[in-house]
């Protein structure tokens, strides 16, 4: 039962349903290390560079938004960064800042909810 040419196709089929869905990727394992490690390179530079531009305090309380709301707290460090690089912040950002930062987007982004409630009327009543 374990015939090598038979074996040999189910790996070229699976290579090929994995290409399909692009589960796989073409590229060989040396180019996926390189792009690991350039990954891993860029957020140790943006870590180096928070750590530079945030108090301690306003780095304690950005990693506590980030356990709750990662997507959010990643938006208000790359706004942070770019006021940086921009050269908009010339001191470290303090808690107190931070806060206000975060009100700031908070206001900007808050979504308006609005609920109505809708009856249905009953077969059986009758108000005419």
């Amino acid at each position: 039962m374990a015939d090598p040419e038979l074996e040999a196709i189910r790996q070229r089929r699976m290579q090929e349903l994995m290409a399909q869905r692009g589960v796989g990727n073409q590229q060989n394992p040396e180019q996926q290390k390189a792009q690991e490690e350039a990954k891993m390179e860029a957020e140790e530079r943006r870590q180096m560079m928070l750590s530079q531009i945030l108090s301690s305090e306003a780095r304690e309380r950005l990693a506590r938004i980030a356990l709750v709301k990662p997507e959010k707290a990643r938006g208000v460090e790359d706004v942070i960064l770019r006021a940086a690089q921009m050269g908009q912040i010339v001191e470290k950002v303090s808690e107190e800042k931070l806060i206000s930062l975060l009100e700031q987007i908070n206001n900007q982004t808050s979504k308006q909810t609005k609920v109505t409630i809708q009856r249905r009327r009953s077969v059986l009543e009758d108000d005419d």
